[in-house]
């Protein structure tokens, strides 16, 4: 009775996301684009290589607690899409078996077949929790620069605008129930809160290679036991391929194990990248600014170095390592590179 009763909600809850998600579609597609751009800010790889990079060379303490609160956030969000099974909209429309006579008017977009189950939503989740260590630091800056409540308050004003652009865009393009936004970004904004305050700045090599290697094997030991017992997590990535519009927009980089690999990739890079330069490199201002610019294009080609997907083992190795040396080229190699070079200049 329990179980009917909850379905039936389920159902209800769905079905409404469908026709709200219909709505946005009709009333909002002459902002498509905006749509995606914000989809494309609120996507966990921006948290690695765009907010990190800024924040980095603003504040080495603030850069290194994004990488740690996108890193662990974007990895509980994987635990919980397996605990909890979401459904996602472009593939429930056809599942459900409940629109058969009256289909909605909606379409699909390059970003919305994404094949890991969709509760709660990874965009909302790992922004909410990302953007509110930026956020919160630079409220407090200004409220110790100014004294104004009015002024340090404003970025918590524009924290809360960009968690509803992402949410609204998930939603726009089906790749997200109302529900999954909400969810992700209360839990994302809670995680931002206790991770900030726990950021492992000048931790050993040691524990970011055991915190990596324990989260990479232990999530893995969680895939096989469930495949054990009979529950299939690849359930996602099947229904996924069925009901994407085009072969092409299944990724392989948006597979639950390529967050695995990213976030376990990325705590060892942070973990190699305090052991080769604790501290980091000391810049002046436009040292800094030089060291965005370059450590941005760096990043940039990194990102868009082509991987093979075949044999899959291949490509998660090669992801993992490709976000190790996210953080070296942002802490070590570029900010070095130009630490002697203006050093040398300043010397002759």
């Amino acid at each position: 009775m329990f179980r009917e009763s909850t379905h039936a909600v389920m159902e209800a809850v769905h079905t409404h996301g469908i026709w709200m998600a219909e709505s946005l579609q009709q009333r909002t597609i002459s902002l498509e684009k905006m749509w995606l751009v914000v989809t494309h800010i609120g996507d966990p790889k921006a948290a690695f290589l765009l907010v990190f990079p800024l924040t980095y060379f603003i504040s080495k303490r603030l850069g290194v607690a994004v990488l740690w609160v996108a890193a662990i956030s974007e990895w509980l969000n994987l635990v919980f899409k397996w605990m909890l099974f979401g459904e996602r909209p472009f593939w429930w429309i056809g599942e459900s078996g409940l629109f058969v006579n009256k289909q909605p008017n909606v379409h699909q977009f390059p970003s919305t077949c994404e094949t890991g189950p969709g509760s709660p939503s990874g965009h909302a989740m790992v922004t909410a929790a990302v953007w509110w260590v930026v956020v919160s630091s630079l409220g407090s800056f200004l409220y110790s620069r100014t004294r104004s409540v009015m002024l340090s308050a404003a970025p918590y004003l524009l924290y809360v605008v960009m968690l509803v652009a992402v949410g609204i865009s998930r939603i726009f393009i089906l790749a997200h129930f109302p529900h999954q936004v909400i969810a992700g970004s209360i839990t994302g904004f809670i995680l931002g809160i206790v991770l900030s305050r726990r950021v492992p700045d000048g931790r050993s090599l040691l524990f970011f290679f055991s915190l990596s290697i324990g989260l990479l094997f232990s999530t893995v030991m969680l895939h096989a036991g469930l495949k054990q017992l009979g529950i299939d997590l690849s359930w996602s990535i099947a229904l996924a391929k069925k009901w994407c519009s085009r072969a092409e927009w299944i990724r392989l980089d948006s597979a639950p194990f390529s967050s695995l690999t990213r976030d376990c990739g990325a705590l060892l890079g942070l973990g190699m990248a305090q052991y080769w330069k604790p501290g980091g490199w000391s810049l002046p201002w436009a040292p800094r600014a030089l060291s965005l610019a370059i450590s941005s294009m760096g990043l940039y080609h990194v990102n868009r170095l082509p991987l093979p997907v075949r044999p899959q083992g291949l490509f998660y190795g090669l992801f993992f390592v490709k976000f190790v040396m996210v953080p070296q080229i942002v802490m070590v190699l570029v900010p070095g590179l130009v630490y002697l070079f203006t050093h040398k200049k300043r010397k002759d």
